[in-house]
């Protein structure tokens, strides 16, 4: 009996194309590997004595460029990765910053963790699937213990801006401006409050100042746009009448694409360049038919057009970029206008002021009593411009995490009390579940004591010492403890006024479970390149 031919496999991938596959235990190792190296590059930027990192360009033309910054979504942002479950956790974070505006490196981090427990199971022979059903039995557990571990001093007036500003000040405690965190808190919950209510960050305009210290930075009511007034026209208007319009004033030609005009001699150039004054003084008629005392451009103002400003006594402001045009639009009640023929249909800016005033050594204009009372800028003074944009980043982490914390008025304590006391909730749930899910139970619970681990590391204290003096303060109902990264002590988180916001702690928390189950179900990783284009 003649024996059975081989079964052949057919090929489905065309490997010459630049197609692979990598297949149950390489995909899952491969998808860890990458998850984790992302989790622990920002992981040293973590807590109050969290290190820096240079982020420095190679490309020709920005090869100059260099940020420094502790912001973990910064930080992720920057860098190129080709490890696809790493973009996960990359849009994880990014999502997080987007959102809350603070907790990115924390989500990365314990996306990480629980990702590291997970490799150690699987090792362990235990199936990604049983290891998931144990994650949401604990993540579970955790929010119920997050939310129930939350304080809402919202009816408080006083208390709720206390809450606000300690808020602001956890935030800011690991970031460069640290050294002056109570002033920078109360300046950040100063403009967050000036907005009454409303949670529009457009209206906080951030200037940026190189010259004199940190600690020279100061709030500004009104609106500060970083340009110049026009020459000869006047430097400070009461009760102004504002246009804020986005439309050439440069050369009012014939834009026709590939067209060109020839003449025969200098007579006919010059009837053409007549024609085209004529056009821009009709432009500037209409726009001064409006009964403006100020006219704000986002593109440029040429000489004909600023003179004719001038004669009629009318403050013109040019080349305001966009997002500045935007910005101040919104807070003069104006909209931006780019037609001109009727005037009635037009909304009109108005604010009491507008002058001229020096910062350091450069002149900006400052809009007083607007509107709506409510917009304000944040003059920030720095050294260098590295120092001033990482500043920046920093304070706009904090105003968000204030916005946040205004929507919802819950908040938690913060210096490892709000992990510790999850992770002593998860442990609890151990005991009431069979099988190899407690496993898993167990493991999220290590995940979260990670992160106060983390925190005492990068301190450089014994975090062994002192994560088991937290854990067994916890267990000794001591609820609140923490760690005093100042002394290297374990601390009452409410004494010390440690505490963040409930809703980025809960985000960070359901983020990171959610991508470290996504890639938990990774168990194949097809690579494909391109479909080529075919050559007729």
């Amino acid at each position: 009996m003649a024996g059975r031919p081989k079964r052949v496999i057919p090929k489905i991938l065309n490997e010459g194309g630049g197609a692979s596959e990598e297949k149950g235990e390489h995909a899952r190792m491969s998808a860890f590997i990458g998850a984790i190296a992302i989790a622990d590059l920002v992981k040293t930027t973590l807590g109050p004595k969290g290190m820096d990192k240079i982020l420095q360009s190679v490309g020709e033309q920005q090869s100059k460029k260099v940020t420094f910054t502790n912001d973990g979504a910064t930080i992720l942002r920057s860098i190129p990765i080709d490890n696809a479950a790493a973009k996960i956790l990359i849009d994880t974070s990014k999502t997080q910053d987007a959102e809350v505006g603070d907790g990115t490196t924390s989500v990365a981090v314990l996306a990480g963790e629980l990702l590291r427990q997970a490799e150690r199971m699987i090792a362990m022979k235990i199936h990604p699937t049983t290891i998931i059903r144990g994650y949401r039995s604990a993540v579970k557990v955790a929010r119920e213990a997050l939310e129930s571990y939350a304080m809402n001093n919202g009816n408080d007036e006083k208390q709720f801006k206390q809450d606000l500003i300690n808020v602001a000040h956890t935030t800011l405690s690991s970031k460069i401006l640290h050294t002056s965190d109570d002033h920078f808190a109360k300046l950040a919950v100063n403009a967050m409050l000036r907005l009454k209510g409303n949670t529009d960050l457009a209206n906080i305009q951030i200037v940026k100042k190189i010259g004199g210290k940190l600690q020279d930075s100061y709030l500004e009511d009104g609106f500060i746009l970083d340009k110049k007034i026009g020459v000869g026209q006047p430097k400070r208007i009461e009760n102004a009448r504002i246009l804020v319009a986005n439309t050439a004033l440069d050369a009012d030609k014939i834009k026709i694409h590939a067209a060109k005009v020839r003449v025969d001699s200098v007579g006919k150039l010059a009837a053409i360049e007549k024609q085209e004054k004529i056009k821009m003084k009709e432009k500037v008629k209409k726009i001064l038919g409006h009964d403006i005392s100020c006219f704000i451009s986002r593109q440029l103002i040429y000489n004909l057009p600023e003179q004719m400003f001038t004669q009629a006594g009318v403050m013109a402001i040019e080349h305001a970029d966009f997002e500045g045009v935007e910005r101040l639009a919104l807070a003069l009640g104006a909209e931006i206008a780019s037609t001109f023929d009727s005037p009635g249909r037009v909304s009109l800016g108005s604010c009491d002021l507008i002058e001229e005033i020096v910062i350091g050594e450069s002149k900006v204009i400052r809009f007083s009593g607007l509107k709506s009372g409510e917009a304000c800028s944040i003059i920030l003074r720095g050294a260098s411009s590295h120092i001033l944009a990482e500043a920046d980043r920093s304070l706009h982490d904090a105003l968000c995490i204030i916005q946040q914390t205004i929507k919802d008025k819950r908040v938690v304590w913060g210096g490892g009390a709000s992990e510790m006391h999850m992770a002593k909730a998860v442990t609890e749930l151990v005991k009431k579940i069979p099988g190899k899910e407690a496993i898993a139970v167990a493991a999220f619970a290590k995940a979260l004591a990670q992160m106060p681990t983390i925190i005492a590391d990068n301190a450089g204290y014994d975090s062994a010492e002192l994560v088991t003096q937290l854990t067994a303060a916890h267990y000794d109902g001591k609820k609140y403890s923490g760690l005093n990264m100042d002394k290297g002590t374990i601390g009452d988180m409410k004494k010390l006024r440690v505490f963040e916001s409930l809703k980025s702690k809960m985000m960070m928390l359901i983020s990171a479970h959610e991508a470290a189950e996504m890639i938990l179900r990774v168990d194949e990783i097809v690579k494909c390149a391109p479909r080529q284009r075919q050559q007729r």
